[in-house]
């Protein structure tokens, strides 16, 4: 799918590997709607990560406070995120679930006390269910774009004149929707069953979306640099480095992820399936 002039949701797009991906897209001169609870920072999106000329607003980019465990909220987002595509011709061109938290609690702690319900509640709200709300609520306005091959008929045809050369005849996708599971959940009880059950999502919604010419891609990380990351231990991070990690030895970087997402926009034949970005990473059963 060609990214330029498509608009993509990115929940939890204002840090982390949500902003990365921003700031890719952005580069690709797509238009990102940012869903998150913290505002974006302008300077992350001014005019040394895109085109624009303005460097306190990017009119690429429109934020919408959102929480997504709430859903009238996201869809309140979502209808915003709609009517702002009608005003710059950019179609709805996907959603990228970034979004999560990891809360790390043991099925039983060392003073014999069970995971708190709590902590189950949040981590399951903000990574399962958030996730769920906001691809629904995308996925039923994605559905009515017009395909691929309707919006860059002229393009493709201007680009072959120019090249000289007959391109490849577009597949009619209508967008892709990507979501995060995870590779890294040790000692996190709720976390791993929050991104278990969006892998286990992967293929049935891609299966569903198939007949709308909808592509539905999950990213498992291993250990990334990122605010969540930030928060574990130094010993923890030393270990992970040194001994989780086949190569490089170190964190993902926020780029790499976002390079990824890229890559699932623009290949069509990615579909329906779960890929890990680890750097070979092979958690053990203790840290």
């Amino acid at each position: 799918m060609r990214i330029s002039n498509r608009t993509f949701v990115i929940s939890g797009g204002s840090s982390g590997l949500g902003l990365a991906t921003v700031q890719e897209l952005l580069r690709c001169n797509a238009y990102v709607a940012v869903l998150d609870l913290s505002p974006i920072s302008a300077e992350l999106v001014s005019d040394e990560t895109c085109s624009s000329d303005d460097t306190s607003q990017n009119p690429r980019v429109l934020y919408i406070e959102t929480d997504v465990t709430q859903e009238d909220r996201v869809e309140s987002a979502v209808d915003r995120v709609v009517e702002w595509t009608k005003s710059t011709g950019a179609h709805l061109g996907g959603v990228i679930n970034g979004a999560g938290i990891a809360l790390a609690e043991l099925t039983i702690n060392r003073r014999g006390e069970p995971h708190s319900t709590r902590t189950w509640d949040r981590v399951l709200g903000i990574n399962l269910t958030g996730t769920f709300y906001l691809t629904r609520l995308v996925a039923k306005h994605l559905v009515t774009v017009p395909r691929e091959y309707e919006l860059e008929e002229i393009a493709r045809q201007r680009e072959e004149e120019k090249e000289g050369m007959t391109m490849k005849v577009s597949d009619g996708e209508r967008g892709v929707i990507v979501m995060i599971a995870s590779t890294v959940a040790a000692g996190q009880i709720a976390y791993a069953a929050s991104k278990g059950a969006i892998r286990s999502m992967t293929l049935p919604m891609a299966r569903d979306m198939s007949r709308y010419g909808v592509r539905v891609v999950t990213i498992a990380p291993g250990p990334f640099k990122t605010p969540m990351t930030g928060q574990f231990s130094q010993s923890m991070t030393d270990r992970l480095e040194k001994e989780a990690v086949l190569f490089p030895k170190r964190y993902g970087m926020p780029e790499e992820f976002a390079a990824t997402v890229r890559w699932i926009l623009e290949c069509p034949y990615v579909n329906g399936e779960t890929f890990k970005l680890t750097g070979g990473t092979r958690v053990p059963a203790m840290l």
